[in-house]
């Protein structure tokens, strides 16, 4: 099946499902055992993956198809800050470390001299955009998120406002008891420029309904990107991996995404990252290292045949794993996340500047270039 695959890829056919499937159990070796299993004889798919194909015939695959669809010279790069608008949530998601339920102690609502100092911060370090977002609180209401929006762009008109995830959108629209879309226009309407894909997770209600059951289906969430690029908005679009789904769940999340960009046209990135499991109620799934990370990748950047743009996720991963991700079909380097909470709070706190991120893009081959949400080029660095 390999060279089937091979030969579709180099003619620019679309792969299906059982061959998406194909390159992941072929290029992922066997999970190990569980803590305090008694080792046995290799299985079958033990002894196959002893004799594995190599794993840069994988990434030479995603390369050519990345060289298709973007600058074969240039990868990008936005400049912003994360602000988490408040740690209080009702979901209690298992892999999350930084949420703090209903009247914790340590639970927060950001106020207004605070937002407004930490967007000032980030446009002095040269960010044209703020991702915003927070935890599902349960007595917050559209109003306060209309309010938040209008404080910003009066405060600060130019800047961008990638903000409220799926799930977020679905909480806001319970509380006021109104529509997704009706929530979608009024946050567009009060400054939201953009939405970002987080809360996907995996998008089967089985892995959902075993680490978020109180967050959106995958329905939902696939619903309000849909209402989204109807209304003109444009999204990212993400997958989190590595917390006990399966393989076949990991493709029937990216044929969902690549089903809703064929009817809108509306995902203008990808970002796949791995599950950080410390300090999270998941702490027993083996993390994903970089081997399971550089596959995923490419088999996004495949499997997505109607996407551009494919993230490296150097914040999960580290700059040495982010460099090879360009190799294996990513285009983009993400974002300087001048300020990261969530990933942080599972104890992972890598950090780049601006001047780090070009440097790690030059010492990879690479011509660094600043970009904008909707990617279009607002800077272009030296080789």
């Amino acid at each position: 099946m390999l060279d089937r695959i091979v030969s579709k890829i180099t003619d620019g056919e679309r792969l299906e499902r059982e061959e998406l499937l194909h390159l992941m159990s072929t290029f992922l070796p066997p999970p190990p055992p569980p803590p305090g299993a008694m080792t046995a004889a290799p299985n079958g798919r033990a002894r196959a993956h002893a004799s594995m194909p190599p794993l840069a015939l994988l990434g030479g695959l995603a390369r050519h198809v990345r060289l298709r669809k973007a600058d074969p010279d240039r990868v990008t790069y936005v400049v912003d800050r994360n602000i988490n608008y408040t740690n209080v949530c009702v979901s209690g998601c298992l892999f999350c470390a930084f949420f703090r339920p209903p009247g914790h102690e340590d639970g927060y609502v950001i106020s207004e001299d605070e937002l407004y100092r930490k967007i000032e911060g980030a446009r002095e370090l040269g960010a044209t955009q703020i991702l915003l977002q927070g935890g599902m609180h349960p007595e917050l209401r559209l109003d306060f998120y209309t309010g938040m929006l209008r404080f910003i762009k009066e405060s600060f008109p130019t800047i961008h406002v990638h903000g409220f995830s799926p799930p977020e959108i679905v909480h806001i629209a319970g509380q006021d008891k109104t529509s997704i879309a009706a929530v979608i226009s009024a946050l567009h309407d009060a400054g939201l420029d953009s939405i970002p894909g987080g809360g996907a997770e995996i998008l089967t209600d089985q892995s959902r309904n075993r680490v978020s059951p109180h967050k959106c289906s995958a329905a939902l969430w696939l619903e309000v990107m849909e209402a989204a690029h109807l209304q003109g908005l444009r999204t990212s679009a993400t997958m989190m991996f590595g917390h006990g789904e399966t393989l076949e769940e990991r493709v029937d999340h990216l044929l969902a995404c690549r089903a809703l960009q064929d009817r809108t046209g509306g995902f203008v990135a990808f970002i796949p990252w791995s599950f950080q499991p410390g300090n999270t109620r998941l702490r027993a799934v083996h993390e994903a290292g970089g081997h399971a990370y550089l596959v995923t990748l490419a088999v996004s950047r495949l499997a997505l045949d109607n996407i551009d743009n494919i993230q490296a996720s150097w914040v999960t991963q580290g700059a040495s794993v982010a460099q090879a991700a360009l190799f294996f079909g990513a285009n983009d380097f993400g974002s300087t996340m001048i300020e990261e909470n969530v990933v942080a709070a599972a104890g992972v706190t890598n950090r780049m500047s601006r001047e780090e991120i070009e440097h790690q893009i030059r010492c990879a081959g690479f011509r660094p270039a600043q970009r904008d949400q909707g990617y279009r080029i607002l800077h272009e660095g030296q080789p």
